[in-house]
């Protein structure tokens, strides 16, 4: 009895932030500069740097992940005859062709990007995979679609929304190229969630969302997207949530924080030792099968009324 009332006068109470502590550190955090998400300035960085942004979309596409998700949304695009289907923010054009592969040979694809060296890599994949006549890839922009007014029976943006300057912009520019009762599906991440494991907690949550604003201009983008589409005229009509989780083994993680944390230290989110020792632990976690990572990723669909 002795023993259990020391222990009970050593216990302190734990102090919970009040609201105002809470908000002020919600505004510190949104008041720093968005790092330069490399997809959204793809056309200023080295060469090395797109060769590896390259590589990580193309391995991404054949990850089994990428390719579980890919099926979930695809599956419930339904198309007319002949359609004619844009993919916005195609990259090396893995969505386009996997839509091309999937869908009859009567559908035709169109892929834009903003960088030429993609829309090179794009066309290269498209010839070797026999899809040349099915997927046409061109460079563009998605904030300024250069296509006739309601051309397309279907727009994708499979990742993209969360790299882009004006989302609502993006929207506004779906719906004018989009036909009557035409259908958008936007697949995304919430990134907020993004979450590793480390050994050290705090430090580990501190390292997810500098990875996320490092890697995306939007992270938590797909909490607005209800009301930036309504704001388009655009009808959100089904919402589909999948948990990505790896654990042990890592592909699609692992391939993540490979291409994005180095750019962590340059974009002033954390220091360098802290990036360099966080990476080299999520590289060691994968080798022994001891990894974990996970994220909620969205898929919405939305029709353009008549």
């Amino acid at each position: 009895m002795a023993e259990m009332n020391r222990l009970v006068a050593v216990q302190r109470p734990v102090r919970m932030p009040k609201l105002q502590e809470i908000r002020h550190m919600s505004e510190t955090v949104d008041n720093i500069p968005a790092a330069r998400d490399p997809h959204r300035f793809i056309n200023e960085l080295e060469p090395v740097m797109i060769e590896r942004l390259v590589e990580r979309l193309e391995s991404r596409g054949k990850d089994r992940v990428f390719t579980r998700l890919f099926e979930n949304y695809s599956s419930r695009l339904e198309l007319p005859a002949n359609a004619r289907v844009l993919e916005i923010g195609t990259g090396t054009g893995v969505v386009a062709r996997a839509l091309a592969q999937k869908t009859g040979e009567d559908v035709h694809v169109t892929g834009i990007d903003q960088s030429p060296a993609f829309i090179e890599v794009a066309l290269q994949r498209a010839e070797r995979e026999n899809l040349a006549d099915r997927v046409t890839f061109e460079v563009g922009d998605a904030h300024a679609l250069q296509f006739e007014p309601e051309h397309f029976d279907a727009v994708v943006a499979h990742t993209l929304i969360s790299h882009v300057s004006d989302p609502a912009g993006v929207f506004e520019q779906v719906r004018q190229v989009l036909r009557p009762g035409g259908t958008l599906v936007v697949f995304d991440g919430d990134y907020a969630s993004l979450t590793y494991a480390y050994s050290d907690t705090e430090a580990g949550r501190c390292m997810d969302w500098a990875l996320a604003r490092a890697a995306f201009n939007n992270p938590l983008i797909m909490r607005s997207l209800p009301r930036l589409l309504a704001a388009a005229s655009l009808k959100l009509t089904e919402t589909m949530v999948d948990v990505v989780s790896e654990i042990g083994q890592a592909s699609y993680f692992r391939s993540m924080a490979e291409t994005y944390a180095p750019l962590i230290a340059p974009a002033g989110l954390a220091d360098k030792a802290d990036v360099d020792a966080w990476l080299k632990a999520q590289l060691k976690a994968a080798e022994q099968g001891q990894f974990f990572a996970s994220c909620n990723y969205y898929s919405a669909f939305a029709r353009r009324a008549g």
